[in-house]
């Protein structure tokens, strides 16, 4: 019995893997929640989870920051370079990571989160960093994308 192997197209790899990575988190998000903090169907937090009525990321509670990060993702106008499309991505993603973290640092109780909250803020940022230089070697401006 003979196994033949397809070569599978890099691009198409990479971006299946960036697919799953992205919403792994909304699913495990998704079943961390608690009763009360469901975001609207719209995307909007509940008023529950808001603060004095603002509707901005203090207020908004992990499933609408997961919300909000995917579609800042998916409505990205993706270049066809797979390496440039990979750092914008990530970029977007480590934004939303940083942005759950401080509202873990804001909000938390649990020493153990808040110490990994701080970590990932960290590591984030130096990532960030990185993509941010790679983007303006490959001629993309930082400034267009949204945080």
């Amino acid at each position: 019995m003979k196994f033949q192997l397809k070569m599978i197209n890099p691009a198409s790899l990479a971006l299946a893997v960036l697919s799953v990575a992205l919403l792994q988190p909304l699913a495990f998000a998704q079943m961390q929640m608690k009763p009360g903090s469901e975001a609207m169907p719209d995307g909007k937090a509940s008023t529950s989870s808001m603060q004095g009525g603002a509707m901005d990321m203090k207020g908004m509670d992990m499933k609408g920051m997961m919300k909000d990060n995917n579609d800042k993702m998916s409505s990205m106008k993706m270049t066809g370079n797979t390496d440039v499309d990979f750092a914008m991505m990530m970029r977007i993603h480590h934004l939303g990571a940083i942005d759950m973290a401080q509202a873990e640092l804001r909000d938390g109780k649990d020493p153990q989160m808040t110490k990994m909250a701080k970590a990932i803020i960290a590591a984030q940022k130096k990532e960030i960093a990185q993509f941010d230089k790679f983007l303006a070697k490959n001629g993309q401006s930082v400034d267009k994308m949204s945080k």
